[in-house]
């Protein structure tokens, strides 16, 4: 039995089409196959589709007048429940959900860091009609890009749906609907960048810097200069102010397969890094890195949106390369859901401006940049846009010429018009997408898996560089615990040892068992981590505590610390006269020494080329062992090393003469 709001879909399909819902019905019977299963649901897939193809042509008027957000809402209800055993099913959910709230859930922390007032907004954007899910929404994304993109559209029902438990209300749905009507409206309304003609496929995405909008500085050098930014899909373009108005605006060009990057940075008066607020680009024909900063009192929110949209443009073009995406058509479709999610990501901040939305939620390229195995996700994008040689009512570049955001002059009949039966059928859609939502599937959960890594390691990254080096000295104790044993070998503290330790070497050196030593060491370590599950060690190991505390008193510290300094600075300059040291024997200097290097080394490479290797390894290996030995200890001579040390030391250095920059160009 047909569920009421399969019948209400029903009723306002026949309506848009100007049909009648027998007709519609007899219609798609014509094309069902009858062993098919899931009679109601591709019924509904199919009326829907026809009628929003006739509402696309006219979508401009269906948001503003509201009844294509209602229509596409009962399009999600209808899918979800198309029969009245469904809509019972949904009323038991329900009651079990509401049954829950009377528990307290606990919250995390990333919930309890959300103001009070922004928590008590929400409920002005629910109501108690039915709600729909991600599947829902993403299958209406399928069908109507304009709300969201199959590719990144669970994604954007996360982001969108975490304040209301991951269900999605009427109000909530029609305020993203007309948010993006509205942002829409605001960016055809932008001044084009002074001195720039923009492209017929050209077009505003985001601008700041204007008199109602906050600032934008750009840094060269010392200097900075406020201006207006403005961002298209194929450039940024930055117009320095005026004594009256802007300035020609200068060019960052990001569709260009070239080596270019974007990437965060600190600027400040001067110059100098305080604040972390910029965007670097940076491009080797360029000698000098252009930085733009986005002025904040505290986070840098401005910022990182700012970044996450270039990047989504550049990495636009990257893809059309990379895939060889030559077709017009092609193209211009994924230049148009490129534009379409930046829309939207401005209509979600607008109705989140408490906690901004995360921008790569809303971006296909910037999203999959970032997860693991997004690169797969990437490839099956590229086949369906390929295969994709029809064109559709409700594309994403039909619905950009509709809302008259497009005037692009690609001539349609390089593709042909889809049926509006057989193709539009969930079956067909299913075999489009089933790839590419495996991929996507595949790479949300590793997503999930990585961020969950990366949480373990944000405490660490905000210690300090004193706390960090206490963390890696616990977490060398063991290597370090390995130190003494290896001195008690040299010394012969343990005689028996130490000739096993250079019998094996011995062998393993003469037979060549290098790669069977390698392997098994790595059986070894292998070994070792199994004993380490099967103990449970992972359990026992639930926190690495580490004590900061000393037994020093203030003086003791200052004096010590004092001391650390003094080693490394000696460390430091020991380093410099050994490397002028070295240069002077490389250019002969002084003959005697050069002399003498020249012939330790002919004599060297005689005796490589003459006798093989493993006999010198082996050979080493004795020598060195002898000489740690009581044996070597007695007939030491410390003569030779003596004689050494005087050689080393009778070497001159270049005199080192060090001046300021600007004396330097004076003289």
């Amino acid at each position: 039995m047909a569920a009421t709001h399969m019948k209400h879909l029903l009723s306002a399909s026949a309506l848009e089409l100007g049909t009648s819902v027998d007709k519609l019905v007899e219609e798609f019977e014509a094309g069902w196959q009858p062993e098919t299963t899931d009679y109601l649901r591709k019924l509904v897939e199919f009326c829907s589709s026809k009628a929003l193809n006739e509402m696309c042509l006219k979508i401009g008027e269906k948001i503003s007048e509201g009844s294509l957000s209602r229509f596409t809402y009962s399009m999600m209800l209808a899918w979800v429940m198309p029969d009245s055993a469904d809509e019972v099913s949904y009323d038991e959910c329900v009651a079990k959900e509401k049954e829950g709230r009377k528990i307290p859930p606990k919250e995390t922390e990333e919930q309890d860091e959300i103001p009070l007032f922004y928590s008590d907004l929400m409920p002005l954007l629910v109501d108690h009609e039915p709600s729909v899910g991600e599947d829902a929404f993403v299958w209406l994304g399928s069908l109507f890009p304009l709300v969201a993109d199959v590719v990144n559209g669970r994604f954007t029902f996360e982001t969108l749906t975490a304040p209301t438990g991951n269900r999605l209300h009427f109000p909530a749905y029609d305020k993203f609907l007309k948010e993006i009507d509205k942002c829409i409206k605001h960016l055809q309304k932008q001044a084009t960048p002074k001195g720039v003609e923009l492209a017929d496929d050209e077009f505003i995405l985001h601008v700041e810097g204007t008199a109602s909008t906050q600032r934008v500085v750009r840094h060269i050098g010392a200097t900075s200069w406020p201006g207006r930014l403005t961002l298209t899909n194929y450039a940024l373009y930055f117009e320095a102010m005026g004594v009256l108005s802007y300035e020609d605006a200068f060019k960052i060009d990001l569709s260009k397969d070239i080596d270019h990057h974007l990437k965060s940075g600190a600027t400040g008066p001067w110059g100098a890094p305080l604040f972390d607020k910029a965007i670097i680009y940076e491009r080797p024909e360029l000698s000098e890195s252009v930085i733009l900063e986005f002025p904040e009192i505290t986070s840098s929110t401005r910022r990182d949106h700012w970044l996450a949209l270039s990047k989504e443009v550049m990495l636009l073009h990257q893809f059309l390369n990379k895939f060889k995406i030559e077709s017009p058509i092609q193209a211009w479709e994924m230049h148009s859901r490129t534009i379409l999610g930046i829309i939207r990501l401005h209509a979600a901040r607008e109705m989140l401006r408490i906690s901004p939305p995360d921008p790569t939620k809303f971006l296909i390229f910037a999203l999959f940049d970032e997860l693991p195995k997004g690169d797969y996700v990437l490839e099956e994008l590229a086949k369906g846009l390929k295969n994709a040689n029809s064109w559709r009512a409700c594309s994403a570049s039909s619905i950009l010429r509709s809302l008259n955001m497009s005037q692009q002059s690609i001539a349609l009949t390089e593709v042909k018009e889809e049926p509006a039966g057989e193709s539009e059928s969930v079956s067909c859609q299913t075999d489009h997408f089933s790839t590419l939502e495996s991929a996507i599937n595949q790479a949300r959960e590793e997503g999930k898996e990585t961020f969950m890594a990366k949480a373990t390691t944000e405490g660490l990254k905000e210690e300090g560089i004193g706390d960090n080096i206490l963390v890696l000295k616990e977490q060398l104790r063991p290597l370090m615990n390995v130190v003494p044993l290896f001195q008690d070998i040299v010394q012969w503290k343990q005689p028996a040892t130490t000739l096993l330790v250079i019998i094996t070497t011995l062998v393993i050196t003469y037979k060549e068992w290098f790669h069977q030593a390698v392997a098994a060491f790595l059986l070894w370590v292998v070994a070792k981590m199994v004993k380490a599950r099967r103990e449970n060690v992972r359990d026992k190991l639930n926190k690495i505590v580490v004590w900061r505390g000393s037994d020093q008193t203030t003086i003791e510290s200052i004096v010590s610390a004092q001391q650390g300094f003094i080693t490394v600075q000696d460390m430091v300059k020991t380093m410099t006269i050994a490397t002028m040291k070295i240069q002077s024997i490389l250019v002969s200097r002084t003959n005697k020494h050069g002399n003498t290097v020249m012939l330790v080394m002919v004599g060297s490479a005689m005796l490589i080329a003459v006798v093989p290797l493993k006999f010198i390894a082996m050979a080493t290996t004795v020598y060195y062992f002898v000489t740690t030995s009581k044996l070597g200890k007695y007939i030491a001579n410390d003569r030779g090393n003596r004689r050494l040390k005087e050689w080393w030391e009778s070497i001159p250095v270049v005199p080192v003469e060090i001046e300021d920059k600007a004396s330097n160009i004076g003289t």
